[in-house]
């Protein structure tokens, strides 16, 4: 293991951050329990002070076929998991161009589009260094527990890459934001949408400093240029306050704030 300097005003999706030291976990190492992991930065908000980090290194980016099953390294970002599906007919997996980052940052949220979830397909995961079955696993709409360190996980193979639905999927995406964003600011309460009570609130549009919620979809919080954590946590805490007394629904945060 080596420690690495990350600039997180360059290297999360929000552009919000600054330069930390980050651990970086070599095949082999020993993992340690002190330490928060993080993947690709496209959920996470990191505040001035984070608790100390850590990341798998490009030991843990691969993929490989073997006997009817793909085994797939937790670094592994989700746009060369795609291509690769595309590559070899590989169905499943179409989903995952909605989605930035890498695929342990979607084992540990259970990660998806609409009905589209990595746990749909997920045969199983090397935790803690064993391998856990999908199915016990305990997980549900953006979440799961792994009571661990996800190193790599298995799908079987099915054949037939739906284009058309991958094109349908990237389509989503002509309502979001091109902003910098963490995604989805919070989960979407169950038969509603988070957005929707934003703007229900008066929420948006509204601006702190350069971080908004969209004008374009309520529900992502995005930098306009020199965004600070103290404007994102007030807009956050500020949309939660106004929900829960006006509508009455507590709002639970999709990204994560470190």
């Amino acid at each position: 293991m080596y420690t690495k300097t990350i600039d997180f005003s360059k290297y999360s999706s929000i552009k919000v951050g600054q330069p930390t030291e980050v651990l970086m976990i070599e095949k082999n190492d020993v993992i340690p329990n002190d330490r928060y992991l993080i993947g690709g930065a496209n959920n996470l908000l990191v505040s001035p002070n984070p608790p100390a980090l850590m990341m798998l290194s490009k030991d843990f980016a691969f993929i490989k076929k073997d006997d009817g099953y793909l085994t797939i390294g937790a670094a592994m970002p989700t746009g060369r998991i795609v291509s690769y599906a595309k590559k070899h007919n590989i169905a499943g997996f179409e989903f995952c161009s909605k989605l930035p980052g890498t695929l342990g940052g979607m084992l540990a949220m259970n990660a998806g589009v609409k009905s589209y979830e990595i746990f749909n397909i997920l045969h199983s995961i090397k935790i803690n260094g064993a391998w856990v079955l999908a199915k016990d696993i305990a997980h549900g709409y953006r979440f799961a527990k792994l009571d661990g360190m996800a190193t790599e996980a298995k799908f079987k193979i099915i054949e037939g890459f739906d284009v058309q639905l991958l094109d349908n999927l990237l389509n989503l995406r002509s309502n979001q934001p091109h902003d910098p964003s963490a995604g989805s600011a919070f989960k979407n309460p169950e038969d509603d949408y988070a957005g929707r009570l934003i703007e229900a609130v008066g929420l948006k549009g509204l601006r702190k400093g350069d971080m908004q919620w969209s004008d374009v979809h309520a529900n992502f919080l995005v930098n306009l240029g020199e965004g600070t954590f103290e404007d994102a946590k007030y807009l956050i805490d500020l949309a939660k306050d106004e929900i829960v007394i006006k509508l009455g629904v507590l709002l639970v945060e999709e990204i994560k704030i470190l």
